[in-house]
């Protein structure tokens, strides 16, 4: 199975690392998009020179999946041209998904998938069992350092100022629709929680900003007519701080699934 990147980033980079290493048998890392492609170049090194530095556009042409690991902003240019080549695309900037349904449409029209890893989080294979019946409600607490959510857009506009702050505050409460818009970079995961489950206007949120955390925490309570469960985790960030280490880690599980004789997990 041929893989290219969209993205160099934090993920990105940390895929390429993987994917060049030969950590999956019969996966190759092929290509990869980045504005700038001399950088890319310089980022990949001698030990990754056979992968292609090309335009977003080109990718589907050269892969049979493509991995998004871009801005949202630039979604709808990355996965566009997949879903036309009837190719599989696996989207990390999940929340930004909510506002282009169009792609879901094309997928169904065209015959390619768009996948959504389960990134920062977990239990959503439990979340997607329990849907299959009734789930009654879902809330979801997430708790980051000050420095993973600075710059959010939700706190700029409603100016809230977390720099100095020196107790855990609250910044936020809502369904996971409105966290995808006011928090572009930072609740990815949420969104993937609420298409796992009741959806985006269903699924509620709390978003805290707290002082005394150096990892992004995650607390899901799900009541369903299956089961009650509650899920927890502390995720260490990534050269980013806005996501976790466990991320790219996720998208190596996922892209391991689509090739391994054994599939475990829903």
């Amino acid at each position: 199975m041929k893989v290219a990147i969209a993205g160099l980033g934090a993920i990105g980079r940390a895929l390429a690392r993987k994917l060049g290493a030969g950590v999956i048998p019969g996966v190759s890392l092929v290509a990869v998009s980045a504005r700038d492609k001399e950088k890319a170049r310089a980022t990949l090194g001698p030990s990754l020179a056979q992968v292609a530095v090309v335009d977003v556009g080109e990718l589907a042409g050269l892969a049979d999946i493509v991995v998004e690991c871009a801005p949202a902003a630039i979604l709808g240019d990355i996965v566009r041209p997949v879903l036309e080549a009837r190719k599989k695309v696996m989207v990390l900037s999940v929340g930004a998904l909510l506002s282009r349904p169009e792609l879901i449409d094309l997928a169904k029209e065209k015959g390619g998938q768009i996948i959504v890893p389960s990134g920062a989080l977990l239990g959503l294979d439990a979340v997607s069992a329990a849907a299959e019946g009734t789930i009654h409600s879902v809330q979801m607490v997430t708790r980051k350092p000050v420095k993973g959510l600075l710059g959010a857009p939700y706190l700029e506009e409603n100016r809230i100022e977390i720099a100095n702050i020196t107790e855990p505050l609250r910044v936020f409460e809502g369904t996971a629709r409105e966290a995808a818009k006011g928090f572009p970079a930072n609740l990815n995961v949420a969104v993937a929680l609420s298409l796992a489950g009741i959806g985006p206007d269903h699924t509620r949120l709390e978003i805290w900003a707290d002082p005394h955390l150096t990892r992004n925490t995650h607390r899901i309570v799900v009541d369903s007519d299956a089961a009650r469960f509650e899920m927890s985790i502390e995720n260490i960030p990534s050269e980013n701080p806005k996501t976790g280490r466990i991320t790219a880690l996720s998208v190596i599980a996922a892209l391991r699934k689509l090739v391994s004789p054994l599939r475990v997990g829903t």
